[in-house]
């Protein structure tokens, strides 16, 4: 199978030098191509990439910023491969990576995989404890739906496989950004298309982030899923409302004081608790445990007060979502 990894990036020159580090590093033995998109950057690693030149088949294109929806798109109409893997810049690949790949498609195909992400022990203590919050079965990450009936499992772009025939059915990618990814797997599925997750292929993702870029990148996934759910109906889950009712139901225990009525809060301390011993355990440190208490209420409210206000704008004022949030859709 001829593989070609499609990689968007934005200003990141630090963090490609590390993904193509890994790369290097694959064992794979199939020679595979990368296809580099410096979406409109001001601070290109243009530099970077030529250090491994003579590594990799490595190409390298420089666009204007349309969003990294696009990018992918224009990466996968420039590719030679047929089957092609996309990664956000902030990863880092075990060195069999595409072994796992390209064993479990050998053995089951799909034209659409995803995997999971996990953590390597040189992550800050922040990253650690986004990470718990992001992957871990109780906070409302999982591993990316692997919870999901297999044929139904939605794909992330940081680590995901797309076949050049579904690509070119598809279309790829649209504009929306964050929720570009989920639609593309909604749109491949109603073209008859099987999805699946590969759990042995996992990346390092490393997300450089501080606290407020993690609420407003959970924000803008909340107010994107309302959208998602308003175009694809049929795929709305009850289990998309959950971060909503955290909400909802803390603003009531706080009200509920005035009453001395204080079992609502007691649920959510012991909840908070809960998080606070299966972090620190999992990652043993107390002070990561520490911070992923904050990094689950960020990403309870975050995402549920975002889907909050993209439900009333869309369900409710039945405003069109491009005129509701213009912020989430590249101009193309």
């Amino acid at each position: 199978m001829n593989f070609s990894f499609i990689i968007p990036v934005y200003n990141r020159p630090d963090e490609i030098e590390e993904l193509l580090q890994s790369l290097a590093k694959q064992i794979y033995t199939i020679p595979f191509d990368i296809i580099i998109v410096e979406d409109g950057s001001t601070i290109p690693c243009e530099h970077i990439v030529d250090k491994y030149k003579d590594k990799l088949s490595i190409t390298y294109y420089l666009k204007y910023n349309s969003g990294p929806g696009d990018s992918r798109n224009f990466g996968m109409s420039q590719s030679k491969g047929d089957y092609f893997i996309i990664l956000d810049s902030d990863c880092i690949l075990p060195e069999n990576y595409l072994i796992e790949v390209d064993k479990s498609l050998t053995t089951n195909y799909v034209d659409c995989f995803g995997g999971p992400d996990a953590m390597l022990p040189s992550f800050t203590s922040v990253q650690k404890a986004i990470n718990f919050t992001m992957t871990s079965v109780i906070t409302t990450g999982g591993i990316r739906g692997a919870s999901e009936r297999v044929e139904k499992f939605q794909p992330r772009s940081f680590n995901m496989g797309i076949s050049k025939k579904a690509f070119e059915a598809s279309k790829g990618f649209s504009n929306i950004h964050p929720g570009e990814d989920p639609d593309l797997s909604i749109r491949l599925w109603k073209l008859g298309f099987e999805t699946k997750l590969i759990s042995s292929a996992f990346v390092y993702h490393k997300r450089r982030i501080d606290w407020e870029k993690f609420y407003t990148q959970v924000n803008k996934f909340g107010k994107a899923r309302p959208i998602l759910n308003y175009w694809y109906p049929e795929y709305a889950k009850p289990t998309f409302f959950l971060p909503t009712l955290f909400v909802i139901g803390f603003i009531i225990g706080v009200f509920s004081l005035v009453f001395t009525f204080d079992w609502i809060l007691k649920l959510y301390f012991a909840y908070t608790f809960l998080v606070f011993i299966v972090s620190t355990i999992q990652n043993r440190s107390v002070y990561v445990g520490y911070l992923s208490i904050i990094a689950m209420w960020k990403q309870f409210f975050g995402y549920g007060l975002g889907f909050m206000k993209s439900f009333f704008k869309i369900n409710i004022l039945k405003q069109k979502p491009q005129e509701a949030f213009p912020e989430l859709f590249f101009k193309v």
